[in-house]
């Protein structure tokens, strides 16, 4: 049967349960959006902008698991798009980003839109090509798809000229891809090897990054952390993403700080790091000493990304495969051969550490409480504030770091732990349409966002997505009017008009910004709120309700 290339590519997008295309479209792009109109299976999600359009893409793969389908307008839609993507690599979201290209008959005259689009997009994508023949559609798309989900995954992206859309072809084999199976079990003797060196290790502790959530190995985590008696660590708060570990465990240990000196006095009185599907280490600033990990420590390293092991720092032993898998064996190895003195000594430490922790999560509280009478309302408050009314479900997307602060997860309250979501890669514009693409993931969840005010400026279009397709989000804008990260930051490197107050370019001020009446001038209704107990009403209220609404709360945050 005769069909057009764009016709193929819906078909092969169909057939491996793609139901939605994210998109903005162009001139190059028309062929998809007429096609779109005439089919049901996959839904069009419009943004108005490409920052929206793959931010959104983002959250939805991450929640659902699945490619996340984008659509963008030739070379300035990629323009446009490239914060987001190289957030999708950083995060490793496995996305599918195609692009119209020029009609190829035009190229030579190097036209208007056109561009070398494969050469920008390869720096952040696992694998980019640019298609010159209908005929090469289906392969390619399939090759595409396999890629960006096999781990570790991330994203790939396909331009596709006008008239290779356009092109008819008689035969196309259009059976979708089969990924294979990810849970791909490491050596025997790296499990054996790894199991002797933690089993001589006297206090050792583990490090997960978020792709223990991605792949489902929180369960297979838990047992080994029980078993060992170690504190688990998080990822820094500028990387910390996905939760890899119950942030209410006992010995659940919250996030490592994001200086150098102060990782080294936190992980100094241990022995070994168990690592698990972490990037060692992800810093922010220099500072001296360099090495954030103590020398004194040795490192077994569980990772199914060969690039990751011994990347930063030399490893003991290094595990390679899937997560769940090694961390299922790695415990049954260890059970087996400790003795009941080392298992004494386990339920020992783990008590010790699970002391230490509840007391810092005592004190983190008891500070929050203490600045309940602050006004603006105190980041700690709000957080404090957030967290009494936040249901067992809820899915929370963090775009402000200097406001949450990590604090569900340092104090143990974070509802649970697949529906969190935060920065990885850092370009901003991400937050806020990440958490539509989540609800569109899970219908059924409620969604809070909770995103600082410079970045929601970056991709405040989104709200109009949330608007037309009745998308239900409580984004909450924690307003300081200013780029307070930043101002810190320069404190930091002990700048001097910084370290003596005075800043250029970094407050939103003169005049500051009504994102009432920004987000009810993109359809979504708006409030805004100075007291926490109206606060958790309202939250409690928008966070069951079946539309849009966005919350815009002064804050200050103590130094």
């Amino acid at each position: 049967m005769a069909i057009s290339g764009i016709g193929a590519l819906l078909e092969l997008l169909a057939g491996c349960g793609v139901q939605y295309l994210f998109g903005n479209p162009g001139t190059t792009e028309l062929p998809l959006n007429d096609a779109l109109a005439a089919q049901q299976r996959i839904k069009y999600i419009l943004g108005l902008q490409e920052i929206p359009v793959v931010a959104i893409a983002d959250g939805y793969a991450q929640a659902s698991q699945s490619p996340g389908v984008v659509n963008l307008h030739a070379c300035c839609g990629l323009g446009n798009a490239m914060g987001m993507l190289y957030n999708a690599y950083r995060e490793g979201t496995p996305l599918l980003i195609t692009a119209g290209q020029q009609d190829r008959r035009l190229m030579f005259e190097e036209p208007i839109l056109w561009g070398t689009m494969v050469e920008v997009v390869r720096p952040w994508t696992k694998w980019a090509a640019e298609l010159n023949r209908v005929e090469d559609l289906p392969s390619a798309v399939r090759r595409a798809l396999q890629t960006a989900l096999t781990p570790p995954t991330g994203p790939v992206f396909l331009s596709i000229p006008l008239d290779v859309q356009m092109a008819v072809a008689e035969q196309l084999d259009l059976t979708p891809p089969r990924p294979p199976d990810p849970h791909l079990r490491p050596p025997v003797a790296a499990l054996q090897k790894a199991t002797q060196a933690i089993l001589a290790a006297r206090n050792p502790a583990i490090l997960v990054g978020s792709r223990l959530c991605q792949a489902d190995t929180i369960a297979e985590l838990v047992a080994l952390a029980e078993l060992l008696g170690a504190p688990v660590f998080y990822e820094t708060p500028v990387t910390f993403g996905r939760c890899g570990f119950p942030p209410d465990h006992p010995l659940a240990a919250g996030p490592l700080p994001l200086w150098s000196p102060e990782i080294r006095q936190r992980l100094a009185q241990f022995d070994l790091i168990l690592a698990v599907g972490v990037k060692l280490l992800e810093l922010y600033i220099y500072h001296e000493p360099s090495r954030a990990i103590p020398e004194q420590i040795r490192i077994v390293q569980v990772d199914d990304s060969p690039w990751e092991m011994g990347k930063n720092y030399p490893l003991e032993v290094a595990v390679w495969g899937h997560p769940k898998p090694a961390l299922a064996e790695l415990r049954t190895m260890i059970a087996a051969a400790m003795s009941e003195a080392e298992l004494d000594s386990a339920r020992k430490r783990a008590a010790g550490h699970a002391q230490a922790i509840a007391d810092n999560r005592a004190r983190l509280r008891n500070q929050a409480a203490s600045e309940a009478q602050i006004r603006p309302i105190s980041s700690l408050c709000l957080m404090e504030t957030l967290a009494k009314v936040l249901p067992p479900d809820v899915a929370i997307v963090e775009e402000t770091p200097v406001s949450t602060r990590q604090y569900l997860s340092r104090v143990g309250l974070l509802p649970n732990t697949s529906g969190y979501f935060a920065q990885r890669g850092w370009a901003l514009g991400w937050g806020l349409n990440c958490a539509i693409g989540v609800r569109l993931a899970w219908p059924h969840r409620p969604v809070l966002a909770l995103i600082g005010d410079g970045s929601a400026l970056y991709g405040i279009q989104g709200l109009w997505t949330a608007a037309h397709y009745r998308i239900p989000v409580c984004f909450v804008i924690c307003n300081n009017a200013q780029y307070r990260i930043l101002k810190n930051c320069a404190r930091l490197l002990k700048l001097p008009q910084a370290s003596a107050g005075r800043f250029v370019g970094l407050d939103v001020t003169e005049p500051q910004i009504d994102y009432v009446a920004l987000a009810r001038s993109f359809g979504v209704p708006a409030l805004r709120i100075c007291e926490p107990d109206v606060l958790a009403d309202a939250v409690s209220y928008f966070l069951r309700s079946d539309a849009p609404v966005l919350i815009d709360i002064p804050i200050s945050n103590p130094d």
